[in-house]
């Protein structure tokens, strides 16, 4: 999640610098052969492509909002699973008072949890975004897309990791290992029935907020809205210099050498000044499909996880809390 004010320029033209070019070079080609070579009739009127500008700007308002609620939904849950978590920790304090080990045990195996969804949720799909090489160096820079960051060995037993090894679904599996911990603690007679079924309850609610993270994680952004976004865009675009050399043509008839090139450059600097806005809106809603790929807008559930560990260490009474997740390049992970 990028947390600066003002996004730099250095990070959108990370983003944008090839269709920059790409723009300047499409637009200056079109504008060159129209005035030197004389190809005056490859203009179109603009009337048209004003039309389909304004139907592509609600087109792309659409998935943009859509797109802003799969983030804000996934905001949410991690807001739950922070606020559970808490929960939990004060419910096994409550009642498991007399085995300080199981405490630990049962806390310790719930920062495992959230450690090892974060790192499920950051798995990339056949479906996810394909960034250009500038964005995806700065990701792989700061490396928190790289399931060896997880640092469960710190929580679990060797054996709990071993069994771990294989399984399809590790934070499924943690889970399950909690609720066989508390039919055993009820076994010894270290807790009650009513204990165990209000322990249990907040099980079942980490698997209900495990499972919302799972649905937005493997179920893409209907394709029909993000396809066709951006083909609409590109349309638009190809064909934006062809309508512009109609709004500019009343200008360049009768006007000397000097002034033609600098209208035609002012035709450039437009063609791509709008190129590049309706591209970003599109892209904007792109980024934002997805909430969990460990990308610039993406939820920061690295830091919500370091978050989660300090507060359930600190009510553990445990010394040496590890610090805050600070953001790289203003990125908050």
């Amino acid at each position: 999640m990028y947390i600066k004010r003002n996004i730099s320029w250095h990070i959108i033209l990370r983003y944008a610098w090839k269709n920059l070019i790409f723009f300047v070079l499409y637009s200056g080609i079109i504008f060159y052969v129209y005035a030197t070579l004389g190809w005056t009739h490859i203009d179109i009127p603009f009337q048209p492509l004003s039309v389909i500008g304004i139907a592509v700007a609600f087109y792309i308002g659409f998935k943009n909002s859509q797109s802003y609620d799969r983030f804000w939904e996934g905001r949410k849950i991690w807001g739950g699973i922070v606020n559970y978590s808490r929960t939990w920790a004060n419910n096994v304090l409550c009642f498991v008072e007399n085995d300080r080990n199981a405490q630990i045990t049962l806390i310790h195996r719930h920062i495992a949890w959230i450690n090892a969804l974060r790192i499920q949720l950051r798995q990339p799909n056949s479906f996810s975004i394909k960034e250009n090489r500038a964005v995806e160096r700065l990701f792989d820079k700061h490396g928190e897309r790289n399931p060896a960051c997880d640092g469960m060995d710190l929580f679990l037993s060797q054996e709990e990791i071993s069994d771990l090894e294989n399984r399809k679904n590790v934070a499924t599996h943690l889970v399950k290992n909690q609720g066989k911990q508390l039919k055993k603690l009820l076994k010894e007679g270290k807790i009650t029935e009513f204990d165990k079924q209000v322990l249990h309850g907040n099980l079942e609610e980490m698997y209900n907020l495990q499972g919302m993270c799972e649905r937005i994680k493997n179920t893409p952004f209907p394709r029909q809205y993000a396809y066709f976004s951006t083909v609409f865009t590109w349309i638009f675009i190809l064909l934006l210099p062809f309508g512009l050399l109609n709004v500019f043509e009343t200008q360049l008839q009768g006007l000397n050498e000097v002034h033609n090139w600098w209208y035609l450059g002012l035709m450039v600097f437009f063609s791509v000044l709008i190129s590049w806005i309706f591209t970003t809106m599109e892209k904007i809603g792109s980024n934002s499909e997805d909430p969990f790929e460990g990308r610039i807008n993406d939820v920061p559930m690295t830091a919500l996880c370091r978050t989660i560990e300090i507060d359930l260490r600190d009510m553990l009474d445990e010394a040496n809390l590890p610090e805050k997740v600070q953001p790289q390049h203003n990125i908050l992970y």
